[in-house]
């Protein structure tokens, strides 16, 4: 009786003991009689990284000198003006644009079919396809399009069966100019197409062949649809790039921004003004091709990234409302 009694006092003391330690996890409260107080509001301070603005500081002087030095150079301005609308510049640009888009769809639609017989198992098709972008890739673009233009000297008459014609007829400026570029960016697109295509699971080819899809049906409607997400991106740039190569037709005769503003320049004695001219509208084109270009990879992007990277829009819209964030806080810019 002695020992259950001491023992049930010192379970009596051990169970107090207990319910007496305190739960951190409850915030501790006010003392009584008086009012909480809330917490004083962070004031973050940002680290200064003076390198970073004297850098900048260095690139806006530099850009600075350089755009004095331009605008009080002997250029003249006012005929850059003037000439940015003329009716031979102009024309010069839409001939430009008209080229680069042309020999763009010869080289992606050639391009394609060049990748999908690299990959071949027929190895006459695959070596076939090898060939042709070995040659194309391994010669410069001018060179191609000065063998093009004077094919006249090897051949007299180019003679297709159904079609017979002298070659200086049939090869003419434009035609020279789009067989250089367009046979030329095929080599390349061959390239990236190829990548794409191989970037695609091989075992959704396998699913496609167990549903009974023959092997042209599943590149069309399984393999190319999501090579797309892989090829874009560079043809983008390969655009772009086509765009400006394509300066280098003047070489043929061919009538082109850049030999449109060389002979307006030459006549009227404003080579560098005339120059400036054909850089601005250069710089309009491939402005309009990039933005395109971003909302086509934006598009694309809808099937592998969880959210839409955000537009130019949208990330200026952040900025400002960061921005004003950070200057109510404190009543000044953090």
């Amino acid at each position: 009786m002695g020992r259950r009694g001491r023992g049930r006092r010192r379970g009596h003391r051990q169970r107090r003991r207990v319910t007496d330690v305190p739960d951190l996890t409850k915030e501790p409260g006010p003392e009584p009689g008086q009012d909480r107080v809330p917490p004083e509001a962070i004031v973050a301070i940002p680290v200064r990284h003076w390198g970073r603005w004297a850098g900048a500081l260095v690139v806006c002087a530099l850009l600075a000198w350089l755009a004095w030095s331009f605008v009080n150079s002997d250029i003249r301005w006012d005929v850059v003006g003037e000439y940015l609308t003329y009716d031979r510049i102009v024309e010069g640009a839409a001939n430009t644009l008209w080229i680069t888009v042309l020999s763009m769809l010869i080289g992606l639609v050639l391009g394609v079919l060049l990748a999908v017989m690299r990959l071949s198992d027929n190895p006459v098709l695959s070596n076939v396809a090898w060939g042709y972008i070995w040659f194309f890739r391994g010669t410069p673009v001018l060179v191609q399009l000065v063998l093009w233009y004077n094919l006249s000297i090897v051949f007299d008459t180019m003679n297709f069966g159904f079609y017979k014609d002298e070659t200086n007829d049939i090869i003419t400026p434009f035609v020279a100019a789009l067989l250089g570029l367009g046979l030329n960016e095929a080599a390349y697109m061959a390239e990236i197409a190829r990548a794409g295509i191989l970037s695609v699971d091989h075992g959704q080819t396998e699913a496609a062949q167990a549903l009974g899809m023959n092997k042209a049906k599943t590149t069309r409607r399984i393999v190319l649809p999501q090579a797309m997400r892989v090829i874009i991106p560079p043809t983008g740039n390969e655009f772009i790039n086509m765009l400006k190569t394509s300066s280098l037709v003047s070489v043929v005769q061919f009538e082109d921004l850049f030999w449109a503003a060389d002979i307006v320049g030459s006549r009227g004695n404003l080579v560098m003004e005339l120059f400036v001219v054909a850089t601005v509208w250069y710089l309009m084109l491939t402005t309009v091709f990039s933005i395109g270009q971003y909302y086509l990879e934006r598009h694309y992007a809808k099937g592998s990234d969880r959210a839409l990277p955000p537009t130019p829009l949208q990330r200026m819209r952040a900025h400002l409302t960061s921005f004003r964030t950070k200057s109510q806080v404190g009543g000044t810019t953090v």
